[in-house]
């Protein structure tokens, strides 16, 4: 195993994520390439905001983008190869991202829903149905 794509949120539960990436990195001589996929609700008027579409999505790769640097600053950088903010949907571009950097093992969290989301499908169950990679699923079941 020589490369990790670990995808990281917003979420309380995305440093469970990065230790347990981190860990195994470590313990695999791999390097991780990090992943921040923001998502985009389907409508969203724009003009209130005063802000074209183009400079909307450059706000939210920015924020996720300072969101990654925070939650990643403790890394150490011989564990990492590279990282990437994207926005569109979260499985689909995980999927998309490990497939383009050629990972090994995607790492994901897992949000461990309940009712209609566990019949529709979660991020982390989509990834593992369509990656084409191994993906290992990181809980938390204390947050």
């Amino acid at each position: 195993m020589k490369r990790l794509l670990v995808a990281l949120d917003a979420s309380q539960r995305a440093m469970k994520v990065l230790e347990t990436g981190s860990d195994l990195a470590r313990r695999t001589g791999s390097k991780m390439f990090l992943l921040r996929v923001v998502g985009l609700p389907p409508e969203i008027p724009m003009s209130p905001f005063g802000v074209s579409p183009d400079g909307f999505l450059q706000v939210l790769i920015e924020d996720a983008k300072k969101q990654l640097d925070e939650q990643t600053k403790n890394v150490p950088p011989e564990l990492v190869e590279g990282r990437e903010t994207r926005v569109g949907t979260a499985w689909a571009s995980i999927c998309e991202a490990a497939k383009e950097h050629a990972v090994d093992l995607i790492v994901i969290g897992s949000h461990g829903y309940q009712g209609l989301d566990r019949v529709l499908g979660t991020t982390a169950a989509k990834v593992v149905n369509h990656a084409e990679c191994s993906v290992l699923v990181a809980r938390n079941l204390h947050i």
